[in-house]
């Protein structure tokens, strides 16, 4: 127990439920922002209709995911005064909010913004014929990055799934010539 409470002064990516309506003006992401808090939403782009008029915007993958870079003593006072923001925990502990480890959330957030539209898949829509060659890349924004591509019939670009594990997948444009196939 000695080392848990020097944990929690640590600055963690830290996964979160926004329980805000889809379509509400202020989504937990938007008023953590605003409060100058390090966040992470995965953002699509998705036609809507406003007005009559449909308009192309972007919103979040997934409406309840986010993720927040702080402290814990720090992000439960935060909790307390957001009525439609938790915490998401750990299956099998006992008010254990999910951590996610820095590199894989640094890597993840890297991956995603090299490029225009990533695509997000949940780890349970990923299926093994959905998993192509081995790569590495080689070069680039990506150098280093080890994955297998995305094999969906009809897809003309080359994308290299990049993994959040237990969250999401997220599907990144590669530039075919930086591909160094494995195996």
């Amino acid at each position: 127990m000695i080392g848990t409470a020097g944990a929690d002064k640590e600055l963690r990516w830290y996964a979160m439920r926004d329980l805000s309506r889809r379509h509400s003006k202020g989504p937990a992401y938007k008023t953590l922002a605003a409060m100058g808090m390090e966040i992470f939403t995965p953002m699509t782009r998705r036609v809507v209709v406003e007005g009559g008029r449909r308009t192309s915007r972007e919103e979040p993958f997934m409406s309840d995911l986010l993720f927040v870079h702080d402290r814990r003593p720090q992000l439960d006072e935060v909790v307390e005064k957001i009525e439609n923001l938790q915490y998401r925990y750990a299956c099998g502990g006992y008010c254990k909010p999910m951590v996610v480890p820095d590199g894989d959330m640094e890597r993840f957030m890297r991956a995603v913004r090299s490029t225009v539209m990533p695509r997000y898949y949940r780890p349970e829509e990923i299926t093994p014929a959905m998993c192509g060659k081995q790569v590495r890349i080689v070069g680039g924004s990506l150098d280093g990055y080890e994955g297998h591509l995305l094999s969906v019939r009809g897809l003309r670009r080359r994308r290299l799934m990049v993994t959040l594990p237990n969250f999401l997948v997220a599907a990144v444009e590669v530039d075919p010539e930086l591909m160094e196939f494995l195996e």
